[in-house]
């Protein structure tokens, strides 16, 4: 018996994409009915509210007050521009001068006992609050520190302590130097074995091997990490408040501070806000244009390079420049837990004040975190359905917006947004009431360009291999959240929410313009311990803060291993 064929299907639904909906839906009823998408608007809404609104309180009170901040241009804002150029400038070739060479030696032994160590070592300042570190520099380099008796017989008379430019350069290379470490270091490894084994056969020494096959590679890497470690020490805020030692030391964004919380000055708030801003624009533009990654990396591939011939001469200098490299980033660490462990932890958690303040500062981080999980999920879910949407062409403004929307948020700071909301909330009500509210939505937005990094990446690989079977089978929105995408997502967005966690814990920025008596957070209770010269209670404060941010890192960063072992 002769079988009937099956029907002709219709010429349009073999150009449709594999992974759109069935042809009955059309494009405009999906893009309409997608969750996901709407999603993203509203993710979007969000930050953009944050923003415009700090935008909205600048202009408003720049209008009201034109004259007075027009008045503002004067000598000392001139001064405090200057310094704020000159600090990044100098801290930027204190940290990516001596990362080269560090670089450089750790690549040219890839295996040693400790080397794994040492690398975990370098990435333990990304987890430090900047008042934490700032504090183990103080208990080493201060007045009263460890060396205060070594650098008193070498200048010949009493250790005057290291407040100033000195502090703040140590505090930024601190941090900076082993991240840079880790940034040329990842891009070393990305030199073609085959160039290290024709360099082996050919008997290529270390001078030649590092002009003709390394420098290429650092020389490609080094306007990236410059500029990203230029951006960092511009925008320092904490460092500088805590080791600039007075008005001589001041930068833009502790000049927005103190006009704000001491002098009460906004029209000159307004003036340093919008130099501020002008300044993170012009750097992240430049670093846009460089190629490099404003919101850095924790992972660092460690694969061993091999087919390196080394000498005993150069054996010895790269063990000295790596040995120099890890007692200055250990030093501090050290500092902060012996000087931590000397308080009296007893008293201190004893204290109501404290628990409150560690209370709050969970409770905050913790609601921060989730927000920030939560829209950059919604960004990376309305990027990837507008790209399936899309099919050819041109990206929409929308697209562009979820795809890049969250790293315009560098280039305001958070004390910029925090500036901002407080002048325009000082003519509603009671701006500190309003402070827990504050402090998650802000640093919720600014830990998103971290959050994005974990989440993409697992949220792509995930529609790529769902996203035909979800749409043939009409699954979406939560059903599709938890049944099908949870299983790949639930790691990276543990990993993004504790880094997430940590970076919200330790932020010291908005809490300060809006931190009171009733509403402490653990940096603010410790910034005020150290204004009233009570060091050992802000010891103990500090090395609770410091391993508390230290094991959400670790965290983020054992989730994160194991997702890409899992992989």
């Amino acid at each position: 018996m002769k079988t009937a064929s099956p029907p002709p299907r219709p010429a349009d639904a073999a150009s449709r994409h594999p992974l759109a909906d069935p042809p009955h839906k059309g494009e405009g009823g999906r893009r309409a009915s997608d969750p996901r998408i709407t999603a993203g608007i509203i993710a979007l809404g969000a930050i953009a509210l944050l923003i415009c609104g700090a935008f909205a309180g600048l202009l408003f009170e720049g209008a009201h007050d034109f004259s007075g901040a027009w008045a503002a241009f004067d000598p000392y804002l001139l001064r405090v521009v200057r310094f704020t150029l000159w600090q990044a400038a100098l801290s930027t070739l204190l940290s990516v001068g001596p990362a080269l060479l560090v670089a450089r030696a750790l690549s040219r032994h890839p295996r040693f006992p400790g080397r794994a160590f040492i690398l975990q070592l370098f990435a333990v300042p990304l987890a430090l609050p900047a008042i934490v570190a700032a504090l183990g520099i103080l208990a080493l380099y201060g007045r009263a520190g460890y060396f205060a008796g070594v650098f008193a017989v070498i200048g010949g008379g009493s250790w005057p302590g290291i407040y100033g430019l000195s502090g703040i350069l140590v505090a930024h290379v601190f941090f900076n130097l082993p991240l840079s470490v880790r940034l040329f270091l990842e891009a070393l490894q990305t030199i073609p074995a085959d160039q290290w084994r024709l360099a082996s056969q050919l008997g290529m020494g270390a001078r030649p091997a590092f002009r003709l096959i390394e420098w290429p590679t650092l020389r490609a890497a080094l306007p990236g990490v410059a500029g990203l470690v230029f951006m960092l020490c511009i925008t320092s805020f904490t460092i500088v408040l805590t080791l600039g030692g007075g008005p001589a030391a001041t930068t833009l964004e502790v000049g927005i501070y103190q006009a704000l919380r001491f002098d009460f000055d906004p029209a000159r708030a307004v003036t340093l806000t919008l130099l501020q801003i002008a300044l993170t624009f012009v750097v992240v533009l430049a670093l846009t244009r460089l190629g490099a990654n404003v919101a850095g990396d924790t992972n660092l591939p460690v694969a061993p390079r091999r087919y390196l011939s080394v000498n005993g001469t150069e054996t010895l200098l790269n063990v000295v420049l790596i040995v120099l490299a890890l007692l200055f980033v250990v030093g501090p660490m050290a500092a902060t837990v012996m000087a931590g462990l000397g308080a009296d932890l007893g008293r201190l958690a004893g204290e109501v004040v404290v628990r409150q303040a560690t209370l709050t500062s969970a409770v905050l981080a913790f609601l921060s975190a989730l927000l920030s999980v939560a829209l950059s999920l919604a960004l990376t879910m309305a990027r990837r359905a507008l790209a399936l949407n899309r099919r050819s062409g041109a990206k929409t403004m929308l697209e562009h917006a979820a795809d890049t929307g969250a790293g315009f948020v560098l280039v305001v700071p958070p004390i910029v947004v925090g500036a901002g909301w407080f002048l325009l909330l000082r003519h509603v009500g009671d701006v500190f009431a309003i402070a827990p509210v504050m402090v998650v939505t802000v640093n919720a937005v600014m830990a998103m360009p971290f959050a994005l990094r974990a989440v993409r990446p697992a949220y792509d690989a995930a529609s790529e291999r769902h996203e035909r079977l979800c749409a043939q089978l009409g699954i979406t929105g939560w059903n599709r959240l938890m049944l099908v995408d949870w299983p790949s997502l639930r790691r990276p967005l543990a990993t993004a929410f504790a880094f997430a966690m940590a970076l919200s814990l330790g932020d010291l920025g908005v809490i300060a313009l809006f931190g009171s008596d009733s509403v402490q957070t653990l940096p603010y209770l410790l910034l005020a311990r150290m204004g009233s010269y009570r060091t050992q209670d802000a010891a103990g404060l500090a090395l609770l803060l410091g391993l508390v941010c230290l094991a959400l890192i670790m965290a983020a960063h054992w989730l994160g291993t194991e997702k890409n072992r899992d992989a």
